[in-house]
């Protein structure tokens, strides 16, 4: 059963979270989809979507419902199942921003910001976790051109916001891989790409940071034909680790073990072949000197 647990503001995880031990419980009762729906009125295609979290939100006297059909019995659990419930009902701080986000961005800051480690491939730009405000200006204006620039400045202030989890008292692990492709590429100009570099040189020496650098010699790479791709590991053990797949239009989000396996061990053979962590402040360094 759910346990008190400090979520922050990463409601639609929790909410994950909760429609897996749902599905648990109804295995265990040894109930159908369509059992479970019967018993508290609902359609099958209903308790599917519960469990797979994919509900704008779950109704507490339906749950309740599904947790005496269930079997459960002990009050205590029941109050404190329910207790999670209302709270993975409760909006993200990103909801703020939602009018210069897109819907399907609301899942990767819930993904964000409940991730104890998160490992990311970069082959274009600097993760936004790493970014530079101006970096991020001049990135975000150029990828939204027509945008008023009041538009841009919130889209500014959203990644900054995010940032703000790698100062948090227990911060997730995040180790980036990115293509040297991304130093040289002259976002901002070059005293912006300068102070970016530093930046990350600054990050990188933090205990819960590590970032290195693919560089250009190497050659041909594992994940050469996927371009960027972002794999998040959860504390709770509901979770399965998930892969994040951005596009123009939308995003793909993997959490089948045989597809977030080949991105893992994409990532595994992209860490052995980059430039060493320890290495990477001079290799930045060295490639600061020729802006």
């Amino acid at each position: 059963m759910t346990t008190e647990t400090p979520w922050g503001d990463a409601p639609s995880v929790l909410r994950m979270i909760l429609g897996k031990q749902l599905e648990e419980l109804r295995t265990r009762a040894g109930l159908t989809y369509e059992e479970a729906g019967q018993a508290i009125g609902v359609s099958h295609s209903t308790i599917r979507r519960m469990e797979a979290a994919k509900v704008a939100r779950l109704r507490p006297a339906e749950v309740e419902k599904l947790l005496h059909t269930y079997g459960v019995r002990d009050q205590q659990e029941i109050d404190t199942f329910l207790k999670s419930v209302r709270e993975a009902s409760k909006r993200g701080w990103w909801h703020t921003y939602r009018d210069v986000m897109p819907d399907w961005f609301a899942a990767y800051l819930s993904l964000e910001q409940a991730a104890l480690q998160i490992r990311a491939y970069e082959a274009q730009f600097v993760h936004g976790l790493l970014q530079t405000e101006e970096y991020a200006r001049a990135l975000l204006g150029a990828g939204n051109p027509h945008a008023p620039s009041e538009a841009t400045e919130r889209r500014v202030a959203l990644r900054m916001r995010r940032q703000e989890l790698l100062c948090r008292e227990a911060p997730p692990r995040l180790w980036v891989v990115m293509d040297e492709t991304v130093l040289r590429w002259p976002v901002g100009g070059a005293e912006v790409m300068r102070a970016q570099i530093d930046h990350l040189i600054e990050l990188n020496r933090l205990p819960h940071v590590t970032v290195q650098v693919m560089p250009f010699g190497n050659g041909p790479h594992p994940a050469m034909r996927a371009g960027a791709f972002h794999l998040f590991r959860f504390r709770a053990a509901e979770l399965p680790d998930i892969v994040y797949l951005s596009g123009l239009v939308g995003a793909v989000y993997l959490d089948k073990g045989d597809d977030v396996l080949v991105y893992r061990e994409a990532l595994d053979r992209l860490g052995a072949q980059s430039a060493p962590a320890r290495k990477t402040e001079a290799l930045l360094g060295a490639i600061r000197k020729e802006l």
